[in-house]
């Protein structure tokens, strides 16, 4: 049974740090940083995007909304959404790939040039990963199972960042691989947005409570009645929450197509103009 206190404001700065997570997240700083100083020339925005995607990720997990996660299931849906619509875009935007491409030796390149490297980079791979995390960490037994064990839980964040980070690096298309059209990479993020809205409406639409084990992790004297209302209440942060992220995200993806498109044009013209057509 969960000791965890109900909810109030005052709880705002309430942290809960881990030594395990405190360290994973140490160890990817200074093992990006130590690529960093390999490679003088790297970019300082994307050194900066990773330094924040690990202050997101600490927020999310070590903060009030690591303490209530496995409390509140809306808590527990902003944390999921933090980490892999806002945690994992800055990772891909900090490309750790060509980073340790740029930096490793000899072996580190032969893998990343590798068969299985290329299939994991590989923008469908990215795509079905996706497709096929959500649904399963939020409508399958596996949510339960996040529940009653906190090891399982943990494997959950790590699982939505690696999603996430193999999403949008596509998305994003900055790393060196397989890539798709920039104007396609609108289609791309476009089309998994119904996999944040169906998973979204599922739990919303759910008459019972999905997860048997939160009645447990729940504050004491919760009614079953409050915990299908917070479980309506994480689809529609889901729902609404993820929908507009993946929106947001394609700002950037659009300015971008924008730019290819007229530095294309600008290409094109000066090639006429050479052959004098």
């Amino acid at each position: 049974m969960d000791m965890t206190p109900p909810f109030s404001w005052h709880h705002l700065n309430q942290w809960q740090p881990g030594l395990a997570p405190l360290l994973a997240m140490a160890l990817a700083l200074a093992l990006y940083f130590w690529g960093v100083r390999r490679v003088p020339d790297w970019s300082r925005a994307r050194a900066a995007a990773f330094v924040a995607g690990i202050a997101v990720t600490f927020l999310a997990t070590e903060s009030v909304l690591g303490v209530y996660d496995m409390v509140y299931f809306s808590a527990h849906m902003i944390e999921h959404l933090a980490l892999i619509m806002v945690a994992a875009p800055l990772f891909a935007l900090s490309a750790p790939l060509d980073l340790v491409y740029a930096a490793g030796g000899a072996r580190a390149r032969r893998a990343l040039d590798g068969r299985l490297a290329a299939v994991v980079t590989h923008p469908l791979f990215g795509f079905a990963t996706y497709f096929v995390v959500i649904p399963l960490t939020h409508l399958t037994g596996l949510a339960n199972e996040m529940m009653r064990h906190m090891w399982v839980h943990h494997l959950e964040q790590i699982a939505f960042l690696v999603t996430g980070y193999l999403f949008f690096r596509v998305a994003f298309g900055l790393e060196r691989g397989r890539t798709i059209h920039p104007g396609l990479r609108l289609v791309y993020v476009m089309a998994a947005v119904p996999v944040d809205t169906f998973t979204g409406l599922a739990l919303m639409m759910s008459s019972t409570l999905p997860f048997p084990a939160y009645a447990a992790m729940a504050p004491t004297g919760s009614s079953p009645q409050w915990l299908l209302s917070n479980v309506h209440l994480g689809g529609a942060i889901m729902w609404i929450g993820g929908d507009a992220l993946m929106l947001l995200a394609c700002v950037p993806i659009t300015v971008t197509w924008v730019r290819w498109e007229t530095r294309r044009t600008k290409e094109l013209d000066a090639e006429l103009d050479r052959l004098g057509l």
